[in-house]
């Protein structure tokens, strides 16, 4: 398991993922999937940099990481600012992925339930950064937010 320290490494390179796509024009949401103490996929929300209808922050580190055996998911945890929606939330159950930690959950709450059904890990830290960050986000971008969460 991840010591306090990495953790706290771990969610700041998901706020840094998070902030590019802020600077990209795009929804502030990062995520990071780490293997074994070393980050192995980074991504962040680039619906709208990309015009795609999927690639949410969860999904582009996935993608980043590569293709990858199964057992490399199952020994993973994924840290994302934000906490996972539905499609998020499939992909981490479909990989196996054991443990989440999450940023926040303040201003949205994913499907945690579900994955805690799943006997997915969830930790959610409150993080104040992803807290601020996403509440600033909506508040000046209400319809693109609604947008990205299928509202």
């Amino acid at each position: 398991m991840d010591s306090a320290n990495n953790a706290d490494a771990y969610l700041q390179a998901a706020i840094e993922e998070a902030r590019k796509g802020l600077s990209e024009g795009g929804i502030p949401i990062g995520s990071v999937l780490v293997h074994k103490g070393k980050i192995i996929g980074r991504g962040h929300n680039r619906r709208v940099q990309r015009k795609s209808a999927i690639l949410h922050a969860e999904m582009d580190a996935l993608e980043s990481a590569g293709r990858l055996p199964a057992s490399a998911y199952q020994e993973s945890v994924l840290y994302t600012t934000l906490s996972p929606c539905a499609m998020c939330s499939g992909a981490i159950l479909l990989y196996k992925i054991p443990r989440v930690i999450i940023g926040e959950n303040t201003t949205f709450i994913g499907e945690e339930n579900l994955l805690r059904s799943r006997r997915v890990e969830v930790e959610v830290l409150q993080d104040e950064d992803c807290i601020q960050m996403m509440r600033e986000f909506i508040q000046k971008n209400p319809n693109l937010w609604n947008e990205d969460i299928g509202v």
